[in-house]
């Protein structure tokens, strides 16, 4: 069955779509601001997101912008009252796949959930940078023909720059991606990253994982 998340603050707004959804078979998820639908997202896969643009603690297209960059590219329609030419320009650019402007037809809405629902699967399960590959259904990861044996912690680290690549990805933003809000230490990323590297990066191949200075880290081939 798919799962989608409405992320909506209007209780009466997101009672109606859970409705509407539950009742021609999709299995949903609530959240009522960007802090919640962030948790939920890394418990659970989603097949669409349901995206409110005026939420109580991040702007939707922020948020938006926030999950491409960590690499999840699971479907969003985004919903909102915005309704020049310029608005539906910024929603595209942050990275929504459709954008619907309030108030509309519950018709026209399941008409574009049904659509969306048939581009993406959500997160990939392959991911694949040069010659190193990650499988998430085996769990996992080769560089050429050679395993690499990861930590759990280790396994979080890869992943989010594997999704991201060749994007650079902040420090503050890797270390919400492997422990939320609980970071260790200010040098746990460090140390973690100079492990993952002697696994990934050994002697006599092309290093995989940069440090951009001033920016963060990123994982391609140069």
């Amino acid at each position: 069955m798919m799962q989608i998340l409405v992320i909506e603050d209007n209780l009466d707004l997101a009672a109606t779509l859970l409705d509407l959804l539950q009742l021609n078979q999709y299995q949903c998820d609530h959240a009522m601001s960007a802090h919640r639908a962030q948790q939920l997202l890394k418990l659970h896969s989603f097949n669409l997101i349901i995206l409110d643009l005026m939420l109580p603690d991040m702007d939707g297209l922020k948020l938006c912008e926030r999950l491409r960059q960590q690499g999840i590219d699971t479907p969003i329609l985004m919903l909102t009252a915005r309704e020049t030419l310029q608005d539906t320009l910024d929603g595209f650019a942050a990275g929504a796949d459709d954008y619907l402007t309030k108030p509309f037809q519950n018709t026209e809405f399941l008409a574009r959930v049904r659509a969306l629902s048939k581009r993406r699967s959500g997160l990939a399960r392959h991911l694949e940078v040069a010659d190193l590959v990650m499988n998430l259904d085996a769990k996992q990861t080769l560089r050429g023909t050679n395993k690499v044996e990861l930590s759990p912690t280790s396994w979080k680290l890869l992943e989010a720059l594997m999704r991201a690549s060749p994007n650079v990805l902040s420090k503050r933003l890797l270390e919400q991606q492997v422990w939320g809000e609980d970071v260790p230490d200010s040098n746990s990323l460090k140390v973690h990253l100079h492990r993952l590297r002697k696994l990934v990066d050994t002697q006599g191949i092309p290093p995989l994982i940069h440090t951009i200075k001033g920016h963060g880290y990123c994982l391609r081939s140069e």
